[in-house]
């Protein structure tokens, strides 16, 4: 079993002594090439369950996007050269806005347990643009993962870090008795009263009773500011980084309140009990074998109607000539290490009105050979939507109304009006699917919120259908008037 030495200088020998053997037992920091527990992998079925809870209907995206994150593990599984050969199968999701596609994608983050980004193709530009080229999000991609393993391995020192904070405060508070030179020897009374001291002090700090307490602490400062560069180049230089690593760190005196000055010395210690290089070498691997990249609006960059002969259509097609090798399987240099990307998962979504899937150039269709079409929101689904998911609108408003000590109810009627005006305005006016709820609710509850608290007498408030209908049917009614406010 590894275990962490402190300095005790009080001793003759200045030997390393063991302090609270057993809280140090239990705080053993893990080797680097400890390998971490993944987020437990849960079934096709789970998955879909899991984004059931917030998101409405769309049941051919869900199970398309829960097989291929499955598949991830199950790749994993295979052994030998086969391993190699099996490559992700990258999805395409097609739909109006407001459906859920992006929904989607957020939630997946938080299933998949591993390295996940999610970009916009508008954002970036053909190569020789002024702009992000597509290479940008592989490195950021790899940013999440060490991001991601980074706070693994401080979660597993987390004990040792504050063990070892918490001697730093204790050493400033009560600093240890010296062994100074030989006519001038420390008693072993003095030593024995020094120790006793200090275990009171780390009872009363670990009971919150130094909380109100002061003391002067140094702190690593970067000694370069911090650099604001153009669109170009940052990705590849890093100078940022490079700058940082030349200037020599600096400490500087600062005194603090005990528990921010435990936080900061807490957050240093985890820093040197972390290997950064085992952490880069464990996130360019994860990023390897399980990243994911959600690519939204991919159809902002589909040459309308075939056509690429001028304009910004040249740029557009452009981006796509530089995602292929991308998508396809090419190596990247990141700061971190050079990255493969043929193993990662790219899902790709659109709302694809002007421009159609078959706008793309084919070896850039062909690397996204399954598709599936997401559905336009009907009432029912509005109504689904403003109750069952755990981040309904109706429960978000509920919830900022109750901060100000009120209650807000809506009855069922209310909700299906509701619905049924936002199903009428995405028809009339243009279909954003169920943003539109957005608009309606702010809309409808405009008067109560800038009323409560102090404005309002009752401490309930009642949202009938009637009242639905009073405060928006002229709005709803006259298209130009829904234009400009829904």
């Amino acid at each position: 079993m590894n275990t962490i030495g402190f300095k005790d200088e009080s001793e003759n020998s200045g030997e390393e002594v063991l302090k609270n053997e057993s809280e140090l037992a239990e705080a053993e920091i893990p080797s680097g090439e400890k390998v971490f527990k993944a987020i437990p992998q849960l079934t096709p079925r789970e998955i879909v369950a899991e984004l059931d809870k917030y998101v409405i209907g769309q049941a051919a995206a869900k199970k398309a996007v829960a097989i291929a994150l499955r598949n991830r593990w199950r790749r994993q599984q295979v052994e030998g050269a086969l391993r190699d050969e099996i490559m992700p199968n990258n999805i395409i999701m097609i739909g109006p806005t407001g459906v859920g596609k992006t929904e989607i994608a957020r939630r997946l983050a938080k299933l998949a347990g591993a390295p996940f980004i999610k970009v916009e193709a508008s954002k970036f530009t053909e190569v020789g643009y002024v702009g992000r080229d597509v290479e940008s999000m592989i490195r950021d991609l790899v940013e999440n993962a060490v991001a991601m393993v980074r706070t693994e391995r401080t979660t597993e020192v987390e004990s040792a870090a504050k063990l070892a904070a918490e001697n730093r405060l204790l050493d400033i508070l009560i600093p240890p008795v010296k062994r100074g030179p030989s006519f001038n020897v420390a008693t072993d009374e003095e030593i024995e009263g020094n120790s006793r001291t200090r275990e009171k002090f780390r009872d009363r700090l670990r009971a919150g009773k130094l909380d109100s307490s002061e003391v002067e602490i140094d702190v690593m400062v970067d000694q370069m500011p911090a650099m604001v560069m153009g669109p170009m180049g940052m990705d590849d230089l890093n100078m940022q980084d490079m700058l940082n690593n030349i200037m020599p760190k600096k400490s500087k005196k600062r005194k603090l309140k005990v528990p921010e000055a435990r936080l900061l010395l807490e957050k240093e210690e985890a820093q040197k009990m972390i290997d950064m290089e085992a952490v880069a070498k464990e996130a360019l691997k994860r990023t390897e074998n399980s990243g994911i990249v959600f690519i939204d609006e991919i159809d902002k960059v589909a040459s309308r109607g075939g056509s690429s002969n001028s304009g910004p259509e040249v740029s557009r097609e452009g981006v796509q000539r530089d995602l292929l090798p991308i998508v396809e399987g090419s190596t990247v240099n990141t700061k971190h290490g050079v990255v493969k990307t043929d193993h990662v998962l790219f899902i790709a979504s659109g709302a694809f009105h002007v421009a159609k899937p078959s706008d793309l150039i084919p070896e850039l269709q062909g690397r996204f050979p399954i598709r599936v079409e997401l559905q336009s929101l009907t009432e029912e689904d509005f109504v689904k939507i403003l109750t069952i998911p755990e981040n309904a609108l109706i429960k978000q408003y509920q919830a900022l109304v109750a901060s100000e000590g009120m209650t807000l109810e809506f009855d069922d009627e209310s909700i299906k009006e509701i619905a049924s005006m936002a199903a009428k305005v995405n028809d009339d006016v243009a279909n954003i699917g169920a943003r539109r709820l957005h608009t309606i609710l702010t809309t409808l509850l405009e008067d109560m919120l800038f009323n409560a608290p102090d404005n309002i007498e009752s401490k309930t408030l009642k949202i009938t259908a009637e009242l639905v209908r009073e405060r928006l049917n002229a709005i709803v009614k006259d298209v130009d008037l829904s234009k400009f406010i829904l």
